[in-house]
């Protein structure tokens, strides 16, 4: 399909397109000729608009573009077609907000997706299926052959998150802290934790916590503290990953029932918790198939952007 694509565009030169990934903790740009062949790259900070609030988030955006322009020694300037897959923008008042804003900015035309569609674009061979992304965040995206979508989890850090990086390293600090005043079962988390963040007793976590300014992601780096501990047997750790793929599971089941997924679904796969952790891919997969969803071909998305770059050959394409 990409090859179609490439060669259904190749013939204009002067095309350009933007693919942008605009996740909870980065924004990374591309840009790619008619080709599909990437001319230069750009990172960012958040472009989640539920962060920072939308000019925040914008301006992220086009300092990540502004960059990929550098990279590829080409001024910058409105370009053909952009996919910009954005954290946090789901509803259409949202995304037609992004719309207006694309066109006046970014790119004559541009297709404004939650991140989640862009995992998807990525990972599934005939964009259908599963995406999931556990990494700061957790959701779960689906679409059916005929264009059906839905989704689940994506509630953020304080309502939700669930199985998240986030989640598991807020769980572990709970863990820590209850062993320490020994309601609960003796754990390496303790030890691991405070060897983290470089600190000497359990009372000095309190002012780390809520006094540092740490963000969600300073405790989602906490889900390899966990990880590791589990591979040296550490129980509490153990169960704390299977709450995780047990959480993740659920989230893709909800996504296949919504859809009355009746065959055998891709699923593509991405965030760091997911990229860094097979244990947690491996269980959550098994998790489904207990209530009765397979899952096949199953893709790890290193790389989501490309989907976003996808999309933007398409628009390409289309005009």
């Amino acid at each position: 399909m990409f090859n179609d694509l490439r060669s259904a565009v190749g013939s204009q030169r002067s095309v350009l397109v933007i693919g942008i990934d605009g996740g909870g903790t980065h924004t990374r740009a591309i840009l790619a000729n008619a080709r599909g062949e990437t001319l230069g790259t750009g990172e960012a900070g958040t472009a989640n608009p539920n962060a920072h609030g939308y000019p925040a988030a914008q301006n992220e955006i086009l300092a990540a573009i502004q960059r990929a322009f550098d990279d590829a020694r080409i001024e910058k300037q409105i370009v053909t077609a952009a996919g910009l897959g954005i954290g946090g923008v789901d509803r259409p008042e949202e995304r037609t907000r992004f719309q207006t804003w694309a066109k006046l900015n970014v790119a004559q035309r541009a297709a404004i997706m939650n991140d989640s569609e862009i995992v998807l674009a990525a990972g599934s061979p005939d964009n259908w299926g599963v995406a999931l992304i556990a990494g700061t965040g957790s959701m779960a995206f689906g679409k059916s052959r005929a264009g059906k979508t839905a989704r689940a989890g994506g509630w953020g850090y304080l309502i939700g998150d669930e199985g998240s990086g986030f989640d598991l390293g807020r769980s572990a600090l709970r863990a820590a802290t209850q062993a320490a005043d020994g309601r609960g079962e003796p754990t390496q988390l303790l030890a691991a934790i405070l060897d983290h963040w470089k600190l000497e007793h359990p009372q000095q976590l309190i002012p780390h916590v809520y006094h540092s300014g740490l963000k969600p992601a300073d405790f989602a780096q906490l889900a390899s503290v966990v990880v590791r501990a589990a591979k040296q047997g550490d129980a509490i750790a153990l169960d704390l990953l299977e709450q995780s793929a047990t959480s993740l599971a659920t989230t893709i089941v909800a996504v296949a029932r919504a859809l009355d997924f009746r065959e055998v679904i891709p699923l593509a796969m991405t965030g760091g918790l997911l990229i860094e952790t097979e244990s947690i891919r491996a269980r959550l997969v098994e998790i489904a198939q207990q209530h009765g969803y397979h899952f096949s071909p199953m893709e790890l998305v290193l790389h989501p952007v490309l989907g976003a770059v996808k999309s933007a050959l398409r628009l390409a394409q289309s005009e």
